[in-house]
């Protein structure tokens, strides 16, 4: 019965947390409604703990939907009752009330034979100071293939065989070769991890194929400065959100910024008297600093007196949902991008991937026809190699027929 009682004040915290973190009144409304019924459920049934067993049977009996775990699709009702559900089973294991998007997949539950070296590697990921999001997609390469291994009835990481490795990879068989060669550098990286904490004995890396992709070989995609202005002139720019938007999209159109960036950048890294942005870049880990330029700051101006809400987050760009936080570290404005470009009737290319990307490249190409030097480009963008500047060489079509020669002057 205490465990019970304790559900029920964690019930009334979590109704005080929204409250204060000014979630809508319906909503919070409609919490206290599944919550509550979820306690008489409880108590009719003589449960006295929440688990995620209890918590299905319940949504089955209020919705006559069966689920066998909070994760995939469902059906309105369902997620009517899934929602405060799972917000109070978060509080109880971690103490607060956090943003959540329920996954599409099943979690991953790494099979017994292979658990101790997995959850070895997940500390290296750690020691190596990798990004959440690189582990993240490193880990979905991983989790298909202990699950391959799995099936084929492998029972140890030492009979792992080259020929399962190979059969593996023809699951890839249709991929693009830059995805291919991003899946053998995560094999390569956890059999290297396998061999040298003796969790195999033959170097399987050895035997893995060489995918090789020229730096090159592929050309930057790059917008009309034309479409750039109708995709800024789509945005609401009176709504609270399309302020935000508009302010984020300002940041990689004129100062070339990685979404990376600007999802982690503080209210601290602008610096308002000097009017230059400092941060530390995501992908590099090396300091940059940028100007604030005038447009630029009138945006994040705009925003902050009438677009963001108020919250103790110290990220500059939030969510405008409650709880009103930093945004998920897997998130890249995609869908917030493609809603604008349908609105300004921008053609998407089928041939491209307009993400926000390629807006970071359009900026180099502006630099490149303006005859801005190599290394300028290369420090507003933040590479570390100008051979990686390099690359947007091929989008300046203007400047790449001025290098062209005439074939009569060569032949005479």
């Amino acid at each position: 019965m205490d465990n019970l009682l304790t559900i029920r004040d964690a019930v009334d915290i979590v109704l005080k947390i929204m409250a204060e973190r000014e979630y809508a009144f319906a909503t919070i409304k409609d919490h206290r409604c599944v919550l509550n019924t979820l306690m008489k459920f409880m108590v009719k049934n003589g449960f006295v703990e929440l688990n995620e067993e209890i918590a299905l049977a319940f949504i089955k009996e209020k919705t006559g939907t069966e689920m066998v775990g909070f994760w995939g699709s469902s059906n309105p009702k369902a997620n009517r009752y899934m929602k405060p559900v799972q917000s109070l089973m978060f509080y109880l294991k971690d103490g607060d009330l956090t943003f959540f998007m329920r996954s599409h997949i099943q979690p991953f539950i790494c099979p017994l034979a292979f658990k101790k070296e997995y959850d070895l590697f997940q500390n290296e990921y750690r020691d190596r100071s990798y990004a959440n999001a690189t582990i993240i997609c490193n880990n979905n390469i991983i989790h298909k293939l202990l699950y391959c291994l799995h099936e084929e009835g492998i029972s140890s990481s030492k009979v792992i065989t080259v020929s399962k490795i190979t059969e593996f990879l023809s699951r890839y068989a249709n991929s693009k070769p830059k995805y291919v060669v991003t899946v053998l550098y995560v094999l390569r990286n956890y059999f290297s991890f396998l061999k040298e904490m003796s969790f195999i004995e033959v170097d399987i890396t050895l035997s893995l194929p060489h995918v090789r992709i020229l730096r090159n070989a592929f050309i930057p995609h790059s917008w009309k400065t034309e479409d750039v202005k109708k995709l800024l002139s789509a945005i609401d720019r009176g709504a609270p959100k399309g302020k935000r938007d508009y302010a984020i999209l300002m940041m990689i159109v004129r100062l070339g910024l990685r979404v990376s960036d600007i999802r982690r950048m503080k209210l601290s890294s602008l610096n308002w008297n000097r009017k230059i942005i400092t941060i530390i870049m995501q992908k590099t880990r090396q300091p940059l600093e940028l100007p604030l330029l005038d447009d630029v700051g009138w945006a994040v101006i705009d925003y902050m007196k009438n677009g963001r809400p108020q919250t103790t987050c110290d990220r500059l760009f939030i969510r405008h949902r409650a709880p009103f936080d930093a945004f998920g570290e897997n998130e890249s404005f995609y869908k917030e991008l493609h809603r604008y470009m349908v609105a300004a009737g921008i053609e998407i290319p089928s041939y491209a991937h307009c993400g926000m990307h390629s807006l970071r490249s359009t900026l180099a190409k502006r630099m490149l026809e303006t005859k801005a030097p190599l290394p300028v480009i290369s420090e507003t963008l933040g590479h570390q190699s100008i051979n990686t500047t390099s690359i947007y060489l091929k989008i300046d079509i203007e400047g790449l027929r001025k290098c062209a020669l005439d074939p009569e002057e060569v032949f005479q």
